[in-house]
Formats: structure tokens, C-alpha cells, sequence
């Protein structure tokens, strides 16, 4: 199992909205992580810092990754939810969320 964790920022002013979406997130977005072998999927909020984390239970993220790049419907998400947020500066090439290293770990 593969744990992802990731930071982005929301300005205070897409605040309500982002989490208006979130209170309701679309049924077929959540298939499509399933299938993606994406569970556990929570999102936090420390004031205008978003922070994700997932566990990926499948056998090549980065096939499971573009499956949902591809998905019809969760390119409509997106395209609500990108204009909310804010990318961090120093986020990786080609990165949207900012992925963290795991620097501990405790079962």
C-alpha cells in the first residue's frame, strides 16, 4: 500500500463553495477513485491550507492515475474545483497538489 499525502492552498474567499462541493462530492468521482484503487481519502483544512491523504492499494499508480486524468466526469470536478484553489509555489513540475514526504509512520 502506497500512502500519498498533499497540500494545496484555498483562498478564504472559495472557502464556502470548495466545501459546499466537498459536503457532496459526486458519486461518480468516488467510483472512479475506487476503481483507481484510491481509498481512505480524506481532505483537511488548516485555514487557507488544504491537506489530503490517500492510500493507493493497487499495483501501478501511475496507470490508476491517468485513468482518473482520463475520466470524462472527474474532468468536470476539476474543472469546479482548480479555479478555487491555489498551487503552491514550490510544488513539483507537473504536480497540482504539492505531494509530502512521509517522514513517519506507525501502524
Amino acid at each position: 500500500m502506497k500512502r500519498v499525502a498533499q497540500v494545496i492552498g484555498l483562498p478564504p474567499e472559495n472557502r464556502e463553495e470548495y466545501e459546499r462541493y466537498h459536503a457532496a462530492v459526486w458519486p461518480t468521482i468516488l467510483e472512479r477513485l475506487a476503481a483507481s484503487n484510491i481509498h481512505n481519502y480524506s481532505i483537511y483544512r488548516h485555514g487557507d491550507l488544504l491537506f489530503s491523504y490517500f492510500e493507493y492499494t493497487g499495483d501501478d499508480y501511475e496507470a490508476d492515475q491517468a485513468a482518473i486524468a482520463a475520466d470524462p466526469e472527474t474532468q468536470r470536478w476539476w474543472a469546479l474545483q482548480e479555479p478555487l484553489q491555489r498551487p503552491l509555489d514550490d510544488r513539483a513540475e507537473g504536480e497540482w497538489w504539492k505531494e509530502l514526504p512521509e517522514v513517519f509512520h506507525s501502524d
